[in-house]
């Protein structure tokens, strides 16, 4: 449901129609244009009548492009706000309710509004309209940080999905610096391949600023190149990454943005991985290299020290954060959820449901299909309804907002929620239409040492306390459970049935969707688990999880790619020093200790530096989910024992390779 300067606002492409008066009959409908394929076919579908919910007819006055996948709306059809206002005289009568927030509203400000001021200007709007004891204000919020900046407290924008963006760049960030750092060691350790060549480009005449741009030149290239073959990549695994995402995601390569963005990424990661190698290569004196006296990679073993640390650093924290990723989401999954969720079963209702809804329920206990059954005003695992609540003894200047719920009869049975005192609704009470139900952290707000029979004060009127029910997770699963009341009423929602234990589901759904067909043949037998509306819940830390262990491994890959290089390099400048220790009687398990020492220091070194930045870049994400796990030292351990098994297994392979060459092959070309 829209107000008709919708599409005028947001410029939704009209095929048919026009966009300032497509939306002023009441009795119109505007479609998309596969619905109008999908109802019509080929015919033309403007001016044609559709039945909506079964009673309303409504006369097709546009048709809209599909909307992108993209957008921050996803619908079929547009039904006028009128429209709304004569089928539900609650939304007519709460139409000057500064205290309702049912509805989201638009604005369209000048380009050159002051957004503080703005803000400024309707901050106090509630109370100015007599909304005194709602603690609340309005601010303005762009549409364009919708998506990424959807958190608030305090009327402050936290954060939200931009979290995550800046969580996966910043992996993105040390898995490119990983590389790179491998780049830099790999070439300054085989200098020797470009010593003469730098030795005799001096000698005829040319600068050390000509070399080093020689050298940063040949890194931008191969940057340039790695960056095409990327895109390759990119290209070949964006379906399955789309897959494992959940999103439609594409490359808009013509864009300016994206442009730009690949020459900063080519430039920055070109001149980084160059840089240094660039210095160093270009600091060899000509007299040295041609006589023979200069060392291929003499001066640089601190600095490629110091980049293998860094580099143990970085997978040190992916790994650390991958495992703490896991616990966390762990953790929620084992919280008390204060219900059961086995065979509880959501369905959409509809007008003849709710019609007939006693009869439904009748037919389905009694033929066995179902345990119980109940109706409320959202799923459990969305409560969206929030009010307050008074109660003898609270301060003035205390304003609680209580979670919501609407139900029917044997709503907690349904459930499964233990009653810790007094008892549900009851159709042997009649006038339990005035009662009310809290939960245990209500009740602990409260205070109340005898709760039951207790008056309640709700929206001006008195209702008598009859139950206290177990906290029940309905929220976030991240926070703490919530102040919570239960009144009986109906706004509508959502029906719950609980199937008999060890029946067949899909022969009990087929026999449930018959049921339903009788009494409600206009519409499609549509249904969910609770258990997995329940999972939906896990989707974005899921994802997160999954990324970030996709990462890791490729982290842990590079990481290993670049260690294989440097200890082969290393293990074949010391292939005359092992011969020789081999003549004097080394053994073979003590030349690959000789030779992987180095490298367990630079990882316990990497270590000790690394835990206490993981610790705390991982302590401050946490920072954002109330209830999180803790970070705890044998998480470090586990990192570190892998990371230094994963290191001496490499460079002992390459160690082994040279312990074990014959001697006089390693000895008969010394001089």
């Amino acid at each position: 449901f829209v107000s008709e300067e919708f599409l005028e606002m947001f410029e939704f492409p009209l095929q048919v129609g026009d966009a300032a008066t497509v939306l002023d009959d009441p009795s119109s409908i505007v479609i998309t244009e596969s619905l109008a394929k999908s109802l019509f076919r080929d015919a033309d579908p403007l001016g044609n009548t559709i039945k909506v919910d079964d009673k309303h007819l409504l006369k097709v006055s546009g048709i809209l492009k599909d909307v992108p996948h993209s957008s921050a709306f996803t619908f079929h059809y547009l039904l006028p706000w009128k429209f709304r206002e004569q089928i539900n005289p609650w939304v007519l009568e709460n139409k000057d309710n500064w205290g309702n927030y049912s509805f989201q509203v638009f604005v369209e400000v000048n380009d050159k509004i002051n957004e503080a001021k703005a803000n400024l200007a309707i901050r106090n709007m509630l109370t100015e309209h007599g909304e005194d004891d709602i603690e609340r204000t309005l601010f303005l919020h762009p549409l364009s940080k919708w998506r990424l900046y959807s958190n608030f407290e305090n009327g402050v924008s936290e954060g939200g999905m931009v979290d995550y963006v800046k969580l996966f760049s910043a992996i993105a960030l040390l898995i490119l610096a990983i590389a790179c750092i491998n780049f830099m060691n790999l070439s300054t350790a085989r200098s020797e391949n470009r010593m003469r060549e730098v030795g005799v480009r001096k000698s005829v005449g040319a600068s050390r600023t000509q070399i080093i741009r020689q050298f940063i030149g040949e890194s931008l290239i191969i940057s340039s190149i790695a960056f095409v073959i990327a895109i390759l990549l990119v290209l070949a695994f964006l379906p399955g990454y789309n897959i494992l995402v959940d999103k439609q995601l594409s490359i808009h390569f013509a864009s300016s943005s994206f442009l730009l963005g690949s020459l900063l990424i080519i430039g920055i990661t070109g001149l980084v991985a160059g840089s240094y190698p660039a210095f160093y290569l270009s600091s060899f004196k000509p007299t040295s290299v041609l006589k023979g006296t200069a060392k291929a990679g003499q001066g640089a073993n601190l600095p490629r020290k110091l980049l293998v640390v860094f580099q143990f650093g970085f997978a040190i924290l992916l790994m650390t954060g991958s495992l703490v990723i896991y616990r966390q989401i762990n953790l929620v999954q084992q919280r008390d959820l204060g219900y059961n969720q086995a065979n509880l079963i959501n369905f959409e209702r509809t007008d003849d449901l709710d019609k007939n809804y006693d009869v439904i329920k009748n037919e389905l206990t009694r033929s066995g299909l179902v345990e119980s059954m109940t109706r409320s005003n959202s799923r459990i695992t969305g409560i969206n309804s929030n009010n307050f609540l008074g109660w003898p003894g609270k301060p003035d200047d205390l304003r609680v907002i209580f979670t919501t719920i609407t139900a029917d009869y044997d709503y907690c049975q349904t459930y499964g929620i233990k009653i810790l005192e007094g008892r549900d609704f009851s159709r042997e009470f009649p006038n339990d239409t005035d009662a009310i139900i809290i939960n245990k952290n209500a009740l602990d707000l409260m205070g109340l040492e005898n709760p039951i029979g207790t008056m309640l004060d709700l929206w001006g009127e008195k209702r008598k306390l009859i139950g206290v029910i177990d906290n029940v997770l309905m929220g976030s699963l991240y926070e703490e459970v919530k102040p919570l009341f239960m009144i009986l009423d109906d706004w509508g929602g959502v029906m719950t049935a609980r199937l008999r234990p060890g029946s067949d589901v899909q022969t009990s759904l087929h026999q449930i969707e018959q049921i339903f067909n009788t009494y409600n043949p206009a519409y499609p037998f549509e249904y969910s688990f609770v258990d997995d509306d329940f999972k939906e819940k896990f989707a974005t830390i899921r994802m997160t999880q999954r990324l970030s262990n996709i990462f890791t491994l490729l982290a842990l890959f590079i990481t290993g790619l670049g260690l294989f290089g440097l200890a082969s390099f290393m293990a074949s400048q010391r292939t005359r020093e092992i011969g020789i220790r081999k003549v004097l009687g080394a053994s073979v398990v003590g030349l690959i200790t000789l030779m992987s020492k180095d490298f367990g220091r630079l990882v316990l070194i990497s270590l000790l530096i690394a835990i206490p930045a993981s610790w705390y870049l991982i302590n401050n994400y946490l920072q954002r989910y109330p209830i999180r796990v803790n970070i705890d030292w044998w998480l470090f351990v586990v990192v570190g024992a892998i990371i230094l098994i994963f290191t001496l297994l490499i460079v002992g392979t390459q160690a082994r390779r040279v312990a074990l060459t014959n001697p006089a092959d390693s000895l008969k070309n010394l001089e």
